[in-house]
C-alpha cells in the first residue's frame, strides 16, 4: 500500500469513527428510555402540599409504566421552564402560558394531554377583593396595587391582566401597580389579609383553597371571572423513545382514579397539541409582552 493510500485509509477510518460516534449519540438522544422518569408539577401552591398530594399519581405511574417515578416541584415557574429546556425532567404539568414560554425555548417538547373540568378543556381566572376593602368593582382597581402570582402564570397573571385591559380599560404598570406574589395561594391569602386590596388566581385553585379551609370566602368578594382559558397541558420531552411516549400518553389519557386526578384538580384528560395554545400567544401580543424576553 502506498503512503498516500495509507493516509487516505486512516482518514476515512477516522472520519467513520467520528461520524459513527455522532450518529450513535444522536440515535440514543432521540430514543431515550430512562429507568426513572422525573415528573414535575407546576409550583402554583406550597411544594410540600403538592408532593404529598401527588403520591397516588406516583404510585399509578410506577405501576402503569413499570418505571421509577420522581415527583419534582421546582422553586418557581422559571426554574421549571429551564429544567424542561435542559432535559432535567421528562414529563411536566405546565400552566398554559408557562408552557408557551417553555415551548419558545425548547421547540422539541410536546404537549399531549390537557385537563378536563366540568366536561371542557378550559378553566377561568377569578378576580377577588378584600371584603369591606376599597375595591368593590374593577374600576376601583385604578391607582391601587393588584396581586398577581408568578409572571409566567396564565390565570394569575396573563388572563386577568388581559381581562382588566379589556373589561375596565386598565393597563398594568400605567393604571395600577402589579404585585407578583409567586403562587396562587399567596395571592388569596394576601387579599384576604388586606395586604393587597385585590388580586387574581385560578378559579379551580380558589375553590380548592376554600374547600380545604385555607381561606375564608366570607373575607373575600368575587369581582369577576375571566373568559375561558385553555387548561393546563401535560408535556413530555420530544427525544424519548416512541414506545415510551405512547405509554406515557396512554397513562394520562386513560387515568380514571379520582385520587390521581386530584393532583391536577381535573376530572380527566383529553388529547391536545401546541395549536390549542395559540390564543395565549395572541393575548401576550395584545398585552405587548415579549415572550422571548420573559423568564
Amino acid at each position: 500500500m502506498s503512503m498516500n493510500r495509507y493516509r487516505r485509509t486512516l482518514l476515512a477510518a477516522a472520519a467513520f469513527g467520528i461520524w459513527g460516534t455522532a450518529f450513535s449519540g444522536f440515535t440514543f438522544a432521540q430514543g431515550r428510555d430512562p429507568a426513572t422518569l422525573r415528573v414535575a408539577l407546576l409550583p402554583d401552591e406550597n411544594a410540600t402540599t403538592l408532593i404529598q398530594n401527588a403520591q397516588p399519581l406516583k404510585t399509578y405511574l410506577e405501576q402503569t409504566l413499570k418505571k421509577n417515578i420522581e415527583i419534582i416541584v421546582t422553586t418557581d415557574y422559571s426554574s421549571m421552564i429551564e429544567a424542561m429546556r435542559f432535559g432535567r425532567i421528562e414529563v411536566a404539568y405546565f400552566g398554559p402560558f408557562s408552557y408557551v414560554l417553555a415551548k419558545s425555548r425548547a421547540p422539541e417538547i410536546e404537549p399531549f394531554a390537557v385537563g378536563v373540568e366540568r366536561g371542557a378543556p378550559t378553566y377561568n381566572s377569578i378576580l377577588i377583593a378584600t371584603a369591606g376593602g376599597p375595591v368593590k368593582t374593577l374600576a376601583d382597581i385604578r391607582g391601587k396595587p393588584f396581586g398577581f402570582g408568578d409572571q409566567a402564570s396564565t390565570s394569575s397573571h396573563l388572563a386577568p391582566r388581559a381581562h382588566l385591559l379589556k373589561k375596565a380599560g386598565l393597563d398594568g404598570d400605567k393604571d395600577y401597580k402589579p404585585v407578583h406574589l409567586g403562587t396562587h395561594d399567596a395571592v388569596a391569602r394576601a387579599v384576604q389579609a388586606g395586604q393587597v386590596p385585590a388580586g387574581a388566581l385560578s378559579k379551580a385553585i380558589y375553590d380548592n383553597l376554600v374547600s380545604r379551609n385555607t381561606i375564608d370566602p366570607a373575607k373575600l368578594v368575587q369581582l369577576d371571572l375571566s373568559d375561558a382559558i385553555p387548561n393546563y397541558p401535560i408535556v413530555m420531552q420530544g427525544n424519548l423513545a416512541p414506545q415510551l411516549k405512547q405509554a406515557i400518553r396512554d397513562a394520562f389519557l386513560n387515568v380514571k382514579d379520582k385520587e390521581v386526578l386530584k393532583s391536577f384538580r381535573v376530572e380527566g384528560f383529553a388529547a391536545t397539541n401546541d395549536k390549542a395554545y395559540d390564543v395565549l400567544r395572541d393575548t401576550a401580543r395584545v398585552l405587548r409582552l415579549d415572550i422571548a424576553k420573559m423568564k
